[in-house]
């Protein structure tokens, strides 16, 4: 099986359609029948081992062709991309779990809390 994400204004990512292998024996062949299908050219494929694009795509993400990556929405003003796997990370380690509570996000001290559960 074969995923391709189906891209919009912008390169987002408005839905993920899955493929038979043998209507996408290869990444231009499943564009070209996913166009034919639905009638939009704009496609392209995802791995959900990761082991291209660097992230499987998602509605809402964001296809970085420079990259070559599917890049989610930055979560918080102060995190920043790691570009060797384009995923958001806070400027903070975030600290082990201990048990009984649980860490969140404070953008305001740009910390992470820990609450108790």
């Amino acid at each position: 099986m074969k995923y391709f994400a189906k891209l919009g204004l912008n390169s987002k990512v408005q839905t993920v359609r899955l493929l038979a292998d043998n209507d996408a024996p290869t990444e231009q062949a499943g564009i070209e029948y996913l166009n034919k299908l639905y009638n939009y050219p704009f496609w392209v494929q995802t791995f959900k081992d990761r082991s291209q694009r660097k992230n499987y795509a998602g509605k809402g993400m964001i296809y970085d062709e420079d990259r070559d990556a599917f890049i989610s929405k930055q979560p918080y003003p102060s995190w920043v991309l790691n570009e060797d796997t384009c995923q958001w990370e806070a400027p903070v380690a975030k600290p082990d779990d201990q048990p009984l509570y649980a860490s969140y996000w404070d953008e305001n001290t740009t910390s992470w809390v820990q609450k108790l559960l």
